[in-house]
């Protein structure tokens, strides 16, 4: 995958064209930040672009791989031979024995790219023998390879191994990044994406974890429970549309993992009428597509309302985690709206 096609870092993946367009990546690096977010996807995008037959540039990038000649179809394969991915195994750790493989052959020129590139995903699953076996290749790296430490635990990681790979910090995805990237690479339709991405506190890997159209459902739930609350102060009527979210015949897990879709879709709403009422940038809605409507509810829920609101869906969230009755937690939540 090239750079241009990594959705979001762009400050982190123009340092790193930059880098390779002056011959200047550090042997070894150390990519962290939040699970799911691309950090391995921008690993294999550096391992492309600095053995790309062809790189290219533009997009406000100083060098790229041009994501189609025979080397960056290889390594988008994983087929190359000199883009190694060593990853945990079925014990979850990675062990010193093939931390030993890599390092002897590191030692030998790359057999047909111009830098060898190492990334170590999970890096944190190394156990300290291997960390230590891999640092001493740190610490004199042969000048044919790069080692990319890939890790959403970097504390994990002993202080010595953490010296000596400069960081690179990588942040969450904003939720129309995660959105596009669902639409692009995983066939989502637009309501469905916009509902992941909500979702998703910034994970594409969470997002695709999710079931879409749970989500979407879960989220027009929580718009029709805070219209319903806007428009009405029944609190009989309340308590009916709660109960409509819940089948007679579904068992307490289904209901739990329902409810709780529900209530992480109204804290996302309710942070974007904050948003709203307080005239803060738009920008920063996580469910863009429902502005308009968000903005009609925003008259009824000023910021006072608002975060009485959210404060009583961290609530209702933190009771279903102690095992409290769906039925019971829904009930309370529609009369704090």
């Amino acid at each position: 995958m090239p750079f241009r096609d990594i959705f979001g870092h762009r400050r982190v993946v123009s340092l790193l064209s930059r880098a390779v367009a002056r011959g200047s990546v550090p042997p070894s690096l150390l990519f962290a930040g939040p699970e799911g977010v691309g950090k391995r996807r921008v690993a294999i995008a550096l391992a492309e672009t600095l053995n790309c037959l062809q790189p290219t540039t533009g997009d406000g990038l100083e060098r790229d791989a041009c994501g189609t000649c025979a080397a960056c179809r290889r390594i988008a394969r994983g087929t190359h031979p000199d883009v190694i991915v060593l990853e945990p195994g079925d014990s979850g750790t990675i062990k010193i024995d093939p931390v030993r493989e890599i390092i002897d052959r590191a030692q030998y020129r790359p057999f047909e790219g111009r830098r060898r590139a190492v990334i170590v995903d999970h890096a944190d699953a190394l156990t300290d023998d291997a960390q230590s076996a891999l640092l001493k290749i740190l610490e004199e790296p042969p000048s044919g390879s790069v080692f990319l430490l890939v890790t959403s635990s970097p504390d994990a990681l002993l202080s010595t191994v953490r010296s000596r790979c400069p960081r690179l910090r990588f942040g969450p995805l904003s939720p129309g990044e995660i959105a596009d990237a669902l639409k692009r690479d995983h066939e989502y339709g637009d309501a469905e994406a916009r509902a992941a991405a909500a979702d998703a506190d910034g994970s594409l890997g969470r997002a695709l974890e999710a079931e879409a159209a749970d989500l979407t459902e879960a989220r027009s739930t929580a718009q029709q429970w805070l219209t319903q609350a806007a428009r009405s102060g029944d609190l009989s009527t309340r308590v009916q549309m709660a109960q409509s979210l819940f089948d007679k015949k579904s068992v307490p897990a289904v209901d739990r993992a329902r409810l709780a879709a529900c209530l992480r879709a109204l804290s996302s709403l309710l942070r974007d009428l904050g948003i709203l009422s307080t005239r803060a940038d738009a920008r920063m809605l996580a469910n863009a597509d429902l502005q308009g409507a968000l903005e009609r509810l925003a008259a009824a829920y000023d910021s006072t309302r608002s975060m009485r609101a959210f404060t009583a869906v961290d609530k209702a969230l933190g009771a279903l985690e102690r095992n409290a009755s769906p039925k019971i937690v829904a009930d309370w939540l529609v009369l704090q709206l």
